[in-house]
Order: C-alpha cells, then structure tokens, then sequence
C-alpha cells in the first residue's frame, strides 16, 4: 500500500509540472496557432496524464483528460483550427484536471470535482467546427463512450492492458546503439569492405576493439572513431541527471553550513593571536573549504525566476480578456537565479503586480487609441543583477499614476496635510500607496479597489529584506521595482563601532569610506544637519549614535561610511571600522523587528552578537529622503549665487586654467600613439567609442612649446550621454574658490579669472569652450564622431 501511495505521490508531483508547462504552451499556442511542435507536446502531456490516471484508477480524470486529449487530435490533425475559443475550452479542461489532482492530494479520492459541465463544453467545441469535420466529430465522442457507458471499475482495467503496450513500447528504439561501423561507413569516415575485413578479424579471434584494428591499419581518421564512440554513449536521460530533495533537507543543511561559517570565523581569529605559521595555513584552507561548501550549498538552492513567471502569461491571458484589454508581456532575463525561500516570498506580491498593472495600469484600447497609443499595451517583467541584489521590474506603458488623485486621497485618508504636498517629492507621494488601505480605484472590481494589496507587497518584500519602489510618468506608464536580496542566510558585511557598541553594515549597501581627521576633511553643517562635500555635492550625514540614542561624540577621527539606500545615498558616521566579514544572518524576534533599524542579528567572530542595520530605514527614520535632494539643490544655488565651487586645477603651457569639478567625468592619461585622425580631427578610442580632442592650447592660444613625453593628459566631459576630452599639459590640483572673487574674462570660452594658490588662474566655460573648438559640436559632429559600442 505504501508502494501505491509513492507511486501517487510522484504522479502528483509530476502532473503538475506537466499542467504548468501545458498552460504555457496553449498561452503561446493562441500567439502561433500552426506550430505543431507546441500542439504535439501538449498532447504528449495530456496523454501521459490519462494513461497513469487510468494505471491508477483515477477514472474521472482519465475521462476528462481523455475528452481533452480528443479535442487536441483534431487540432494535431489539422481537422479544426487553433481559435481562442478552442484555446479557452482547454484551458478550463486543463483547470479541472488541476482541480481534480488537489483533491486526490487532500481528500485521497476525486469523487467530489464536477467534470460533466467540462466535458460538454469540450465536446460542443469538437461539434463546433465545418462541415468536412463532421464525421472526425462524431467519431471521437463514440470513442469515448465505452468509458462513459460502462461501469467505472471497468475503465481502469481496459487502459490497464492498454497503458503498459502503449507508452514503453517505442524506449527499445531509442535506447538501441547502432554498430561503431556501421556508424563509420554512414559518415564516410570508413569502406564497407574495411569494417567487414576488421570484423572478420575479430570472428577468427583477433581482440582488439574494432576502431582499434581500424586505426592501426590507417583505414579510418581518429577524429571519425573518436566522434562515433562518443555519440554511440549512451545519454544520460532526464530523470538521470537530476534528484529532487526534499527544501526541509536544503534548509537544514544551509543552517549547518551557517553554524559552520561561524565556527571557522571563531577558529580563525584564534589562530591569528596565536601566530602559529602551520594553525594560520590549515585555518586558511578550512576557511577556504568551508566558502566552497557553503556557495554549493547556495547554488542547490537557488531557481531561475522563470520558475514564478511561468504562471503570468495565463494571468495575464485570463485578466486581459476578461477586461476586454490587449496586453503583449514582455519577459526579460528570466534565467535570473533567486533562493528558492526568496523565490516563494515574491511569488504573491510579483502576481499582484502584474494583475494590478494590467487592471490600472494599461488602458482599454480605444482610450489607447485616442491618446495616439498602439491599441495593445505592453506588460514587461524585468529581473536582473546589481550589487548583490535581484531587482525585478514590473513596467507598463499604460496611464501612469495619478500624483494629484494620490495625493487628494492621501489627504482625505489623513496621511498627509495639504500643506505638505507642494513640498514633496513626487515619488513619495506615489509611495502613499503602499499605504494600508489605500486606493484610487472609483469602483470595487473582483481583481481591485478594496485597498488591500499593495501595502500587502510592501510588506513581504520588507520581511525578507528587500525594497519596493514605484515610479510613474503619466501618459507613458508605471514601474513597480521590487529589490530582492539574493539570499537570506549568509552576506559580506563591515564590522563597526559606535559607542562602544558593535554594529553590522551589509556590505552591498556600502559605496565607500571616508576618514574625517577635522582638518583636510571635515564635517560642516546646514541648517544645523550635518553634511560632508564629497566631491563637490553635499552629502546628508546621519549619526548612528544619535539615530540608536546612545552618547553623541564629537566630529573628529570619525568615519563616514557613504551608504545607498533606495536610490538615494547618505552618510553613516561612526567611530570605527573594524573589517569586512562574512556574517550568518539570524532573524530577528518580532518584538524588534518593529523597532525598524535591524535587519537582524549575527554571531561575531569573538563570540559576541552583533546587531545588522538595516540601512533604509536608517534613511527613513532621519527623514533624509526628502532633504538630501533638497539640499543637493540649494548646494546648487549657492554654487551660482556666491559661496565656494571646487576646480580641478591644469596647466595649458604658461597659463593656469580651471575647470568646474561637476562637469568632468574621469581623468585620464592616453598614450600619444593611441591618437588617431578622423578627418580635421583627432580622435581616440576610449571605452568603446571615438572620442574627439580638443586641445586647450590650441583653443586657448597657449602655444608654447609642446610638452614631450609618451602621454598626454585629458579631462574627459560628458553631457546627454556625449563626451570629448579635453587636452592639457597636466593637472595640477583640486582647489575651492569663492565665486565672488572673480573678474569677468576678455576672451571667448572663459568665465572669468581668479586667484586660486597664489596664481591668477582661468576659469574655463566648458561648453562655451568646446562650441569655440567646433560650432557644429553639439549638432552634428558628435554623431558623426561617437560610435557606440
């Protein structure tokens, strides 16, 4: 009995991937209704399920899957076309299988499913077609009525006898290996004569392998009887190169592989103070073993995102139709590989997404028509890579969202005050909807409108460590962006100090490190935050001491770690950085997950438990999101009105010359054999363009002597994805100075001069510059001159 029930389990199992892979393939078969290829394999399928459910005396789903299988033949036979009616009568038959298989799972038995409505519709779509079709018709539902007529017990024992004749019997075919020779004379690769002379041979005793006695005689090439050998091999089958292990088992082995990370950090660290050369190579190797295992471990647990996508091509069919909407989805980098764990979170909340966008997003297709729109909206799921994260993007070129409609409703649901509103960013009125209980929909529908649901998103990607985003732009469509952490369990992270507490930073989120001594680098305030000038643009600080309410300290041998959250970066200051590490991610309990500034927790290398922050909430809770783009700007103004500006500053032969730090892209030394002519021009090639020179001296008059040397040095400048670099004889420093103490400059191409080190120095007007260079520049010239990778 035991037996029966495995061998039940496994047609489950197996059932259901076969319906899966069935719904996908009538998905595409409505797209290409003459590809017989698609129809074959969705008959195969059906057929496997009727023959088993038939083994197994199932005779319910036998019956169904027979009457489905009925109709596919006419369609394999070319007897009734692929019509979206056909296609939607086989889509119900294959729910109603699927319907019948979850009963057997719960209840044992399948008596309780309702197939008889199905099986009508089935048939009155075979009775449908022409005239010609007529006795196809009729032939199959006599075909079925020996089934329908008789007792059900008969049923299974009929297919019984059938079942074991019809499916094994083509394997022996298959599995056959044909002779090396008769392989080798098919090629060309040998005479007829020659392998029977080489097989005689063999009958009077010679034991060489035949390819053996073919070679030594030179009747036959190595390559032939090596490429012959090894297409005789037989293939591992399917079920051959692969297991299935029970995702209990991968957790338990991934928690091992966790406790085993943490031993080894543990051990290592030991080691280290003891110094013992022999201990540090073995702990080096044990680590190295231990990463080893721990990424293959990873990988059995990992699954292409295609996985949860299979499903969305049919929701988006059903709903579409159902709304009397034309939606093509797009699927893009859908070999992207996710935690399996991770995987099921996002199963719910990417479904939702897509229903949402197909309900709201994209319109019916006369309001697309007459917005100038192609009548069919697109639906395209994007998931890829980027900096240890997955982001999956759900776009539409529908409506967009509404910000005014928002932002109204966001104020009559007493989430925001009006007078707020004008002072907001219009992404974050948008993320009001990820607020519980909110909608904009006028009436409730069966798919929308009760407010539930986008809250819902918000919430399981933010459990397992994940963002959601949305970004619109009306008239042309939405972006929902859902940014997944690869894994759960183990991550890079820093180690930091801060009060005398030890904190874990995950490494992702980190840009860079910043050491402020209070003298070269310093920290200086705005309106009373703080802020850091990174490169010319201030930078919003956030004191983790403050922000965890521990003793604030002062401002100077401090770091600042430059961190990213949901697009925006800030500054996390702290004591001091320890050292990266890998960290064992521990949940959190509840109770402190709703403090909001945890991630989770780990056990540090010294045995002590460190707390990970969770970096954009970090972000949220110092209200940074607002401001830090506020000042950005204001930073701006006060760059134009008066205050400092930073330069790079160069030398052009005699002359000192300025250029606005914001405007440069990199700095950078070519090789003069590297220039090249195109046209008047020179030209270099650079990151997979041709990138035009200009030479300051030249522009500028500076004609001195022409430095020599194997390089030169240029500032490349890049503006609307356009580049060009500029020559100079070297770059000397990066300086500040006042905008004030400036004189207005004679010549073309400059802004004005300065005294900046104790020099009078030019301050270049990079555009103006370039357009002195080439009037054409900004025309037609780049596009002549830049050709994309």
């Amino acid at each position: 009995m035991e037996d029966l029930g495995e061998i039940v389990g496994e047609f489950l199992m197996e059932s259901h991937e076969n319906l899966d892979q069935i719904d996908r393939d009538l998905v595409s078969l409505e797209q290409e209704p003459g590809s017989r290829d698609l129809i074959s394999r969705i008959f195969r399928a059906i057929h496997t399920i009727k023959g088993t459910s038939g083994f197994l005396a199932f005779s319910r789903l036998e019956k169904l899957a027979h009457a489905g299988e009925s109709l596919l033949s006419r369609l394999r036979d070319g007897v009734q076309p692929v019509t979206p009616e056909t296609i939607t009568v086989l889509l119900l038959c294959i729910d109603g299988v699927r319907s019948i298989l979850s009963s057997i799972e719960e209840n044992g038995s399948e008596a309780e499913v309702d197939i008889e409505s199905m099986i009508v519709r089935i048939k009155a779509q075979m009775d449908a077609p022409t005239d010609a079709a007529a006795p196809a018709a009729e032939a199959a539902p006599a075909e079925a009525a020996p089934a329908e007529g008789g007792p059900a017990a008969e049923a299974p024992v009929s297919v019984e006898h059938e079942a074991p004749a019809a499916r094994p019997a083509p394997e022996p075919v298959t599995d056959q290996r044909q002779p090396l020779g008769q392989m080798l004379v098919d090629a060309g690769a040998a005479q007829a004569s020659d392998v029977a002379s080489a097989l005689q041979q063999q009958i009077e005793g010679d034991e060489r392998k035949l390819g053996t006695i073919l070679l030594e005689e030179g009747k036959a090439a190595p390559t032939a009887v090596s490429e012959a050998l090894q297409s005789q091999a037989p293939k591992r089958s399917i079920a051959d190169s692969a297991i299935r292990v029970d995702v209990d088992l991968l957790d338990t082995l991934m928690n091992m592989v966790g406790e085993l990370v943490l031993a080894r950090n543990q051990l290592v660290r030991g080691v280290m103070e003891i110094g013992d050369s022999g201990l540090v190579r073995s702990a080096q190797r044990l680590g190295m073993i231990t990463s080893e295992l721990q990424e293959g471990i990873m990988k059995t647990r990992m699954q292409p995102i295609e996985h949860i996508w299979s499903k969305l091509p049919r929701v988006v069919r059903d709903l579409s139709n159902s709304l009397g909407k034309q939606v093509a989805l797009v699927m893009e980098g859908k070999e992207t590989e996710l935690d399996r764990s991770l995987l099921e979170a996002v199963k719910d909340p990417l479904t939702h997404l897509v229903r949402n966008a197909v309900d709201h997003g994209i319109e019916e297709p006369e309001r697309r028509i007459a917005a100038g729109k192609d009548p069919e909206g697109t639906l395209t799921l994007r998931a890829y890579h980027e900096g240890g994260h997955v982001a999956v993007e759900v776009a539409d070129n529908g409506a967009g969202l509404n910000v005014e409609r928002i932002a109204q409703k966001a104020v009559e649901n007493g989430l925001l005050r009006p007078e707020q509103i004008p002072n907001m960013d219009k992404r974050d009125i948008m993320a009001m909807v990820f607020q519980p209980g909110f909608s904009t929909a006028a009436k409730v529908t069966n798919v929308s409108g009760r407010g539930v649901g986008m809250d819902v998103v918000k919430t399981n990607i933010e459990n397992i460590g994940g963002a959601v985003s949305v970004d619109s732009t009306p008239g042309e469509g939405t972006v929902w962006r859902l940014t997944i952490p690869l894994t759960l369990a183990i991550i890079q992270a820093l180690t930091v100090d801060c009060a005398d507490q030890r904190y874990v930073v995950p490494q992702v989120a980190v840009l860079e490190l910043v050491f402020i001594d209070g003298n070269t680098t310093k920290v200086e305030y705005a309106s009373g935050a703080p802020v850091y000038r990174l490169r010319g643009k201030l930078l919003p600080l956030v004191r983790l001491d403050r922000a965890l309410g521990l003793e604030v300290g002062g401002d100077q041998g401090v770091y600042i770690m430059v961190l990213q959250a949901d697009g925006r970066r800030f500054g996390l200051v702290v004591d001091r950085v320890l050292n990266t590490e890998e960290v064992v991610v521990k949940a959190l309990n509840t109770r402190f997950k709703d403090i909001g500034l945890y991630a989770g927790a780990t056990i540090l290398g010294d045995g002590k438990v460190g707390l990970i922050l969770d970096v954009s909430s970090l972000a949220r809770r110092s209200h940074l999101a607002v401001d830090s783009e506020r000042e950005t700007v204001s930073d701006k103004r006060g760059q134009q009105g008066g205050g400092t500006e930073r330069l790079l500053v160069t030398a052009v032969g005699e002359r000192r010359v300025a250029i606005p730090l914001d405007t440069v892209t990199r700095l950078e030394e070519f090789p003069r054999d590297r220039i090249e002519h195109a046209g008047s021009r020179e030209v270099v090639q650079y990151r997979g363009q041709i990138l035009p020179l200009v030479r300051l001296s030249h522009l500028l008059g500076a004609y001195g002597e022409e430095l020599e040397g194997d390089t030169v040095s240029v500032v490349v400048y890049s503006e609307g994805g356009k580049s060009v670099a500029l020559v100079v004889d070297r770059i000397v420093d990066i300086a500040e100075n006042s905008t004030t103490a400036r004189r207005d400059a004679e010549e073309d191409g400059l802004v004005g001069t300065a005294v900046i080190q104790q020099r009078v120095t030019e301050l270049l007007d990079v555009r103006r510059a370039i357009l002195a260079a080439d009037p054409n520049f900004y025309s037609d010239s780049m596009d002549d001159m830049l050709v994309e990778a």
